[in-house]
């Protein structure tokens, strides 16, 4: 039997670095494709700020474009609809959209993205651009994903394998951006590691075939992640908290890993620590999932565990089905999941939750379970529009 009582830790206040949160709960980043030109809209911002007015304290962003050519294009719903975080007109966008969450009562991070391979060359604000990733590969063509053949054909192209001119620029963009997201109010700064992208790319042995200082071992591939933290926390200052998203599965392949024991994990974890996160975000198709044999810890205890930081578990929360089951079905039931969350956060294995479709279809749901009502269901048309 349910208590409410027991959902108490979802509640409780979290200090990150400068910043106090007034709960655990976060909104996961999700590409929405609701801002033409890459700018977001006025219905953007009051997105947002539902979010923050239903109770949620830390809203993260979709996925943000740097200040890079190559940063985004197809890949990722229309090349013209994902927002970017450079010129006029973006700019003054998510300055909207931040004094919106402000009003709401909540906080939010701009999720700093480059697409990397997903990227389909000869799209996005600059055509020309060339797609760029560690050694020029998309990755297998063979394993579990969702992906159909014909897309897979297009992505998995050879494209530009990245010169150390090139790792700079990007570094500098993914500075340069994060300079601006302070500028405009933004609360921390959230990093896309994860899912294949070009962060992820370089941490992922499949993608990352490089020979120079940034392949090899796990140190070697982190180094590029090292870097661009360290070029976030020099831009920010010391008291901006960062949050770093990283995973073990891909959209090339739902069973990768980056890493195949807890201790090579821990080495990644620890240089990305030692350079400035803050906190871990482990992003994983269903968070109470044991990530390595022998143990029943999910990935996001893992992070904290190996780290020391806190840790955000993402993955199913109030939800029947994963992210890609509820997509072939047409939806999820309600799950109340959330209650063995907040027991696993009791426990001290994590100390926040991200939710992504659950807060799509319900923009009240935390102040629902807080009460003890029932949230709504997710629908797969709940993806058409920004309710």
């Amino acid at each position: 039997m349910h208590n409410l009582d027991d959902l108490a830790p979802l509640f409780q206040p979290l200090q990150l670095n400068g910043l106090t949160l007034h709960n655990r709960l976060a909104m996961a980043p999700m590409t929405r494709g609701f801002c033409p030109g890459n700018v977001p809209t006025d219905q953007v911002a009051a997105y947002y700020r539902r979010r923050a007015e239903g109770g949620t304290a830390l809203l993260i962003s979709e996925g943000v474009g740097i200040d890079h050519p190559a940063s985004v294009g197809i890949g990722a719903g229309s090349a013209e609809s994902v927002p970017v975080l450079y010129g006029d007109a973006a700019i003054a966008g998510w300055k909207k959209v931040v004094d919106e969450v402000h009003a709401g009562g909540g906080f939010i991070f701009p999720q700093l993205w480059h697409q990397g391979p997903f990227r389909l060359p000869g799209t996005g604000p600059f055509p020309e651009a060339e797609s760029v990733s560690p050694s020029g590969t998309w990755g297998p063509t063979d394993r579990r994903t969702n992906a159909h053949a014909e897309y897979m054909e297009a992505y998995a192209r050879p494209h530009k394998t990245m010169t150390e001119e090139d790792i700079s620029d990007v570094v500098s963009a993914f500075g340069r951006s994060a300079a601006v997201a302070k500028e405009i109010g933004f609360d921390g700064i959230a990093i896309h590691g994860a899912s294949g992208y070009l962060i992820d790319s370089f941490l992922w042995p499949e993608t990352n075939r490089r020979t120079d200082g940034y392949g090899g071992d796990m140190a070697g591939r982190s180094r590029f992640a090292v870097e661009v933290v360290r070029a976030i926390r020099a831009a920010i200052g010391p008291e901006m908290p960062i949050l770093f998203r990283f995973g073990q599965w891909k959209q090339q392949d739902f069973d990768a890993q980056i890493a195949k024991t807890p201790e090579e994990l821990g080495v990644m974890l620890a240089m990305l620590t030692d350079a400035g996160v803050d906190m871990f975000d482990a992003s994983t198709l269903y968070f109470n999932k044991p990530a390595f044999e022998g143990s029943p810890l999910p990935l996001a205890a893992w992070a904290k565990k190996l780290s020391g930081k806190p840790s955000m578990a993402v993955g199913g929360i109030g939800l029947s089905d994963s992210l890609f089951n509820s997509l072939s079905i047409g939806g999820a039931t309600v799950e109340k999941n959330y209650y063995e969350a907040a027991e696993r956060m009791a426990k001290g294995e994590f100390d926040s939750l991200a939710l992504g479709r659950a807060l799509i279809s319900d923009p009240e749901w935390a102040n629902k379970v807080r009460a003890g009502d029932e949230p709504a269901v997710f629908r797969r048309e709940d993806l058409a529009a920004l309710n």
